[in-house]
């Protein structure tokens, strides 16, 4: 379960936090103002970014659906379309 500091006390203890979080897994939310504004956690549980050509390949290779569902499928390619070009390399979560 994460910690929640707010950002006056991480700064303080930041050599500690990085400790704690790299030699015992420790996950802290750091908040400014009273609202979350970052996360620290372990490199090792943060996977890769994923980006948008990841997203076209995993739709790609979704099954294709019966021939009961082609109007459906023809909907959904022509609303693909109709959209505005993106960067294959933009960040998404």
């Amino acid at each position: 379960m994460p910690k929640t500091i707010n950002a006056t006390e991480a700064a303080r203890s930041f050599s500690e936090i990085i400790n704690s979080v790299k030699y015992r897994g420790e996950h802290y939310t750091i908040t400014k103002g009273g609202r979350p504004a970052a996360a620290l956690l372990p490199v090792e549980s943060v996977s890769r970014a994923k980006t948008l050509a990841d997203l076209l390949g995993l739709i790609s290779n979704l099954p294709r659906l019966g021939k009961d569902s082609e109007s459906f499928i023809n909907d959904v390619e022509a609303g693909i379309r109709s959209q505005p070009p993106v960067q294959e390399t933009a960040q998404w979560e």
